[in-house]
């Protein structure tokens, strides 16, 4: 904190078991607010302590029920406003919207950018998020956007379990970039999925693995998933190819019906991802670990709030 200026950090309702990570990690009360659904599908936010001329940070992840919470999310920011609020940075964990994020074909939405304009205009100042689908996104904004990465605790948590000829794994070439820093912090070397998505079904087909995998330990890493479908195949693809274990490492658990069921039938023996999504429709299984991203999180906001530097953190 600085002076009498505590940390003020409140819980949307897509992101509570988060916030009080967070809370608890930066050692400070939660903020108290409340989320009331109607029955006729309205929302209602009320915040339940004063926050005028304070910077507040409200933490709500756009997903399960990705509308309601987008414009639940909304709603705070108009709410910390209009009760006289210094500034509000809107920690968003899981962007959902992202994925839209160009127009790649005739008459559709720029669904990130209408995502952005309606943030903005609502009144944020600040906006803190992690993985975006495509770093660009943060162009779509004209206030300041941290993009926060969960490379080092995934690194530790793989380091951890001491494997031997660690290949890291991009399931496409989009996410080639994101691969090679984890191939860098881990000291490994590095392979493609060469992978042709043809539709808006969430399923993708695997043409080929580039890079070599044979006898070696594999980690695929991604910066989501839903249906488990894409990672699946790729599994099965690098089984063929010779790999002789296959685990994985995915920062956005947007795990959806079906899932679970294709990750239990996959060559896949461990699926770690992080607590930025909560309130998933399915029983996680054994093979499914989540770590926590809540001191990244916390780290973030306590040197925004101190105006530190947030790249120090990711110095890998």
């Amino acid at each position: 904190m600085i002076g009498d200026d505590p940390m003020m950090v409140f819980a949307g309702s897509g992101s509570r078991q988060l916030t009080a990570r967070i809370c608890d990690y930066l050692h400070i009360p939660q903020g108290l607010n409340e989320t009331l659904h109607f029955s006729d599908g309205n929302t209602f936010v009320r915040i339940q302590e004063n926050v005028r001329g304070r910077r507040v940070y409200v933490v709500q992840s756009t997903v399960f029920p990705t509308n309601d919470n987008f414009v639940e999310l909304l709603f705070w920011i108009d709410a910390f406003k209009r009760a006289g609020a210094e500034s509000v940075t809107v920690v968003i964990p899981y962007f959902s919207y992202a994925k839209g994020d160009k127009k790649d074909e005739p008459r559709v939405s720029i669904r990130a950018r209408v995502c952005a304009d309606a943030i903005e205009v609502a009144g944020a100042d600040r906006v803190v998020t992690m993985d975006l689908h495509a770093p660009q996104i943060q162009g779509f904004f004209h206030r300041p956007v941290d993009n926060l990465y969960a490379l080092p605790t995934m690194c530790e948590r793989i380091k951890a379990l001491r494997l031997n000829n660690v290949v890291i794994v991009s399931p496409d070439v989009g996410f080639a970039k994101q691969a090679r820093r984890y191939a860098s912090c881990l000291g490994v070397s590095i392979a493609i999925a060469d992978k042709e998505r043809v539709a808006h079904d969430e399923k993708a087909e695997v043409l080929q693995i580039i890079g070599n995998v044979k006898d070696q330990t594999v980690v695929v890493v991604d910066d989501f998933l839903t249906s488990g479908g894409t990672l699946a195949s790729v599994s099965e693809k690098l089984i063929e190819h010779g790999a002789t274990e296959v685990y994985a490492a995915v920062t956005h658990g947007v795990l959806t019906g079906g899932s679970i069921e294709r990750i239990n039938r996959s060559p896949i023996r461990k699926l770690f991802i992080t607590d930025t999504v909560e309130n998933q429709p399915v029983q996680f299984s054994e093979k499914i670990e989540v770590i926590s991203v809540a001191p990244l999180f916390a780290e973030a906001i306590k040197r925004i709030h101190n105006r530190e530097s947030i790249s120090e953190m990711f110095r890998y």
